[in-house]
């Protein structure tokens, strides 16, 4: 195999798919990139068994062939290579070493054989459809906040993508995230073919490598589902992703509907209040107490330990005075996915959870419950 290729290429190639290897792994090959040099192209390929990257450039290549080499090491010789660079590859068919030349640069790096490497096969009878990067983007940043990250409870470790009907009747795709203290729901109208998407659990880093594949993407991108997999096609880049393999729960009995309490508030002026009182409060619980009557919202800290603190802001609220109890991290969370000037709470009572909504986005719903102060 030898091949040349321009650094600027080969860095985004290799930044696409090296953040899939894990770093400690107990199957050697695993650590490594498939190198797949063919007429004009060179094609790099990553697996963790569970996540498969493919990305492509260009290149100049004079012998094609195939081979292994450490992800992690290639990927950070290529990034410290000059800008504008030419990298020629080749590999030794005697030490079975790859030698990376760039000017006065040269490295070698041990190899793996390529026959070794596993790859992933799609499924038969996907659901496939198109969606703007943007608009999938959006799906993404709006819920992952709220994944869970306790492994027990391992089908709340992704986002729920699935299409529904709206209340208005119309199909909807819709991403659902929760980790049982707080839940975060976005949907878009439905793009063609995406009506028939029954329901799957896309991985918490399946969600993040998808998000870093289409980040700043102009164009659409290609979504199949099938049964145990997912694969996102995003120019000439691949994700293939296993997906969680159990029930998301119904969702919709947690969401309130009887909520008749409305708060309103400037957005920012509330997340920088949360942020300062909740600086003296218990790192554990991160609690912070609501206290709202007739146009004012006081939010207090009071810990024997760590010290209290209270600011008052201006709020809209016309009903009965009450007070309520948060985790700082989580209101933090959903007031960093508002893009209205204000945002609107519907409450219930101090020990139901509480609907947070979005008055310029009518597609986003996020729901928190309360703690005990």
């Amino acid at each position: 195999m030898k091949l040349t290729i321009e650094r600027g290429d080969l860095l985004d190639a290799l930044s696409h798919v090296q953040n899939i290897v894990e770093r400690r792994t107990t199957i050697p090959i695993l650590s490594n990139v498939l190198l797949e040099a063919t007429k004009g192209a060179l094609k790099l390929t990553a697996t963790d068994l569970d996540i498969e990257a493919v990305d492509s450039a260009e290149a100049k290549v004079s012998k094609p062939g195939s081979v292994t080499a450490p992800a992690g090491t290639l990927f950070d010789v290529v990034r410290k290579l000059p800008s504008g660079a030419e990298v020629e590859l080749e590999l030794n068919p005697e030490s079975q070493r790859l030698t990376i030349t760039a000017g006065r640069s040269m490295f070698e790096l041990p190899t793996l054989p390529a026959a070794d490497f596993q790859t992933m096969t799609p499924d038969e009878g996907a659901v496939s459809f198109k969606i703007a990067a943007k608009d999938f983007a959006r799906l993404i940043d709006k819920t992952r906040f709220a994944i869970s990250t306790e492994e027990t409870r391992y089908y709340l470790n992704g986002i729920f993508l699935h299409a529904a009907k709206a209340d208005d009747g119309s199909a909807v795709l819709r991403t659902v995230a929760t980790d049982g203290h707080r839940l975060a729901l976005a949907e878009l109208k439905a793009p063609k073919g995406a009506e028939k998407l029954t329901g799957v659990i896309v991985p918490r880093k399946t969600v993040g490598e998808a998000r870093r594949l289409v980040d700043g993407l102009d164009e659409d991108v290609e979504i199949e589902v099938s049964d145990t997999k997912i694969i996102l096609r995003a120019g000439r880049a691949v994700l293939t992703s296993k997906l969680i393999d159990g029930s998301f729960p119904d969702y919709a009995r947690v969401i309130p509907k009887g909520n008749d309490k409305k708060m309103t508030v400037d957005n920012k002026a509330f997340e920088a209040a949360v942020d300062r009182v909740s600086t003296v409060s218990a790192e554990r619980s991160r609690s912070v107490k609501l206290s709202v009557s007739n146009g004012r919202l006081t939010l207090a800290v009071n810990h024997a330990e760590t010290g209290a603190g209270n600011e008052e802001i201006e709020a809209e609220y016309e009903a009965d005075p009450m007070e309520i109890g948060f985790n700082a991290k989580y209101l933090l969370d959903i007031a960093s996915q508002i893009e209205s000037p204000d945002v609107e709470f519907m409450f219930n009572d101090p020990a139901s959870p509480a609907l947070v909504l979005d008055p310029s986005d009518g597609s986003a719903r996020f729901v928190v419950m309360p703690l005990r102060v």
